[in-house]
């Protein structure tokens, strides 16, 4: 039946990788390009659109501004790429802004900008899938009728080729990446030929004007209007830090290949947003708003027929031909490359998750890789969060563009504050003048970096709040009570079962006993299997355990040792990271060398007095005891381990007035009601 039940998943992800086939998966640069840029490279898709869409309100004399917004973009980018190239040096273990700002500025500043990362990469995944959605379903009708559930099949899509593997999926999605990336160059390189040479080039809405909904704008309110212009063209940023929370995912040496990658990132999503707003400001691309009102064809308005195409594909149109080869491909490749975006969510959620989960901020499960050797929890719950999200606002892009940004610049901001502590902690005991110039060099990159990043969340924060910023904020005030209540269950829980060294009742002989112990860790409850064992006179007794990580096996072997536990530690290596199959075919070993022996099992388990912390503990010991009880001859005991919290439950229901024992429903109440009694006397 597991063979049965196990087709399917191999089917769909492939088959199971051995944990020493982790260094193959590691991504060269050529493939890491398009697994962590692709977010910013297909940015440019969308982000010169919203850049003269904020400036059309205003009307077609606000255009002569956007260069100097793209101006304004491209030093911001370059800064952040640099002082990003600091960071992948300094803490190449993969935590990136997390770890970062946990270590320099304290666990409140980490837990924010983990915070911050989760959400904008869920919305990662449901602006850049909304987005290739809507280019989509302007040639096939059948996609725009059914937004939503095509959009919620594409990260079903998605999640499938992530769960087989990063560098699989990376080899998937590079070449419509690459594409992309060529098909912009080219379509900038043969402008640019036939501007110098004086042809002409039109957009299909050069002819037409925009009706301004506010004329003459001057002073503040001007102001205003290019600061909120600029937060939205700094939609081009957004994914950059995947780069640096990816380090680990990089061939050797680690460090130097992913600081390559982020120039080269950063140079190709610089060059390809100001050349597309080049373009648009020479064949005269026109945006609103609100086309149907404020866009006018003849003085008339085009009315709710008319669908409003994106710069690029406007300026595509105007530099290749409508209908052209080149057009078509290039079209193609946006579309698929907005979907492929969400590849940039998809390897930075999980591997932050994995580093939370091992802090203790998150469930356990999303700290060890799955299968194929991704960390497939975190990619199943970063594609239901994101299906959520598309399925309440509709698959809308231009609604849910308006959360984008704010948690992205909260991550940029602390995390370059923290490496400025960073470097001063380390000017402080430095004395090599050499190294003291680097530490100099690196540390006024990242403080010019935070300054400049600390201005634009303030920029953002004040023109977005309103248009649904605020929904992000929550969205990170969620994530962040959710971790620290998690994080708080698993202190108290460590420091309630935490082992003493010196006798006391869990070492107490109880009078009851088993054959095989299952141990993850000595604490209070393994002590208290294995004296529950010593009693029940089986003809062996041995402690098992299943080695996935070599490190905690060896800890768990000296600490063994260190109280001179009389029972034998046997280790089971398990090289696919399972922890059911390697016990039950241990269990099998042994019913088939002694048929007539029965096998006793006892696993120990958590109580617990809430059903949240059921997602958190004995995972593992249901999914044993479930294989376990249809395998004859074999006994299985759970050994409980009472938490606080399971005292809690009990009293509660004891104070429900109508509470039955357990099994009373069937059996009928044990006493009769007082009516019932006196009736019967008489």
């Amino acid at each position: 039946m597991s063979k049965l039940t196990d087709l399917p998943k191999r089917i769909l992800i492939g088959r199971a990788l051995h944990s020493n086939k982790l260094g193959e998966t590691l991504l060269p640069k050529r493939i890491a390009l398009p697994v962590f840029a692709s977010d910013p490279l297909s940015s440019v898709a969308y982000a010169p659109g919203e850049v003269l869409l904020v400036l059309s309100v205003a009307g077609v004399s606000a255009y002569h501004f956007s260069p100097w917004i793209a101006l304004a973009v491209v030093v911001l980018m370059f800064t952040v790429v640099a002082s990003y190239r600091q960071n992948v040096h300094a803490y190449p273990s993969g935590g990136g802004d997390y770890e970062v700002a946990n270590t320099n500025l304290g666990p409140k500043a980490g837990l924010t900008v983990a915070s911050a990362l989760l959400v904008d990469y869920v919305l990662t995944v449901a602006v850049s899938i909304s987005s290739g959605i809507e280019n989509l379903g302007s040639a096939v009708p059948f996609v725009i009728e059914h937004k939503t559930l095509s959009a919620i099949a594409v990260i079903v899509l998605l999640t499938l080729m992530n769960l087989r593997g990063v560098k699989e999926s990376g080899k998937l999605f590079a070449i419509p990446t690459y594409v992309f990336v060529g098909g912009v160059f080219a379509m900038i390189a043969w402008g640019a030929y036939r501007g110098l040479t004086g042809d002409t080039m039109k957009a299909p809405t050069a002819d037409y004007t925009i009706h301004a909904e506010h004329q003459g704008l001057a002073g503040f309110a001007l102001v205003f209007l290019l600061l909120r212009a600029f937060s939205s063209g700094c939609a081009a940023l957004t994914g950059v830090e995947a780069i640096s929370n990816g380090v680990p995912a990089f061939r050797k040496p680690k460090s130097k290949n992913a600081a390559t990658t982020l120039a080269m990132m950063g140079a190709l999503a610089v060059t390809m947003f100001c050349g597309i707003i080049a373009l648009a400001m020479v064949t005269k691309v026109r945006m609103a708003e609100n086309p149907a009102t404020d866009l006018l064809h003849n003085g008339v308005p085009v009315g709710e027929d008319y669908t409003q195409n994106p710069v690029i594909s406007q300026v595509a149109e105007a530099v290749f031909g409508n209908g052209s080869f080149l057009f078509i491909v290039l079209a193609a490749a946006t579309a698929l490359v907005l979907f492929l975006a969400a590849n940039t969510a998809y390897n930075g959620f999980p591997l932050l998750g994995s580093i939370l989960a091992q802090d203790r901020y998150l469930p356990r499960q999303l700290h060890t890789r799955g299968d194929r050797l991704a960390f497939s929890n975190g990619i199943v719950l970063l594609a239901a969060a994101a299906a959520i999200l598309v399925y309440i606002y509709g698959a809308d892009s231009t609604k849910l563009i308006q959360l984008y940004i704010v948690g992205v610049f909260v991550s940029f901001t602390l995390s370059q504050i923290g490496m400025v502590r960073h470097w001063n902690r380390h000017l402080s005991g430095e004395t090599d003048p050499a190294k003291r110039r680097r530490m100099i060099r690196s540390r006024a990159i990242n403080t010019f970096g935070a300054f400049f990043t600390g201005l634009v969340l303030a920029v953002v924060l004040v023109t977005k709040f309103t248009h649904g910023a605020w929904v992000a904020l929550l969205g990170m005030v969620i994530f962040y009570a959710t971790m620290t209540a998690i994080r708080k269950h698993y202190d108290r829980v460590s420091e309630e079962i935490a082992a003493g060294d010196e006798p006391s009742d869990e070492t107490v002989r109880p009078s009851r006993v088993h054959s095989i112990v299952l141990v993850s860790k000595v604490h209070k409850p393994t002590l208290r299997a294995l004296a529950y064992a010593k009693l029940m006179r089986s003809d062996t007794l041995e402690a098992l355990s299943i080695s996935v990580d070599a490190e905690e096996t060896k800890a768990l072997r000296d600490e063994w040792h260190r109280r001179g536990i009389d029972v034998p530690l046997k280790v089971l290596d398990s090289p696919y990271r399972e922890i059911t199959r390697p016990v039950i075919e241990y269990v099998k070993r042994l019913r088939t060398e002694s048929p007539r022996d029965a096998v006793s099992v006892y696993i120990p388990e958590y109580v617990v007095g809430h059903w949240y912390e059921h997602l958190l503990h004995n995972q593992s010991a249901l999914r044993l005891k479930g294989r376990l009880l249809f395998t004859p001859g074999v006994m299985v005991t759970s050994v409980p381990w009472q938490l606080d919290s399971s005292e809690a439950a009990k009293l509660r229901a004891r104070k429900h007035a109508e509470w039955n024992a357990p099994g009373s429903v069937r059996r009928g109440p044990v006493t009769e009601p007082k009516k019932e009694k006196a009736a019967t006397k008489r």
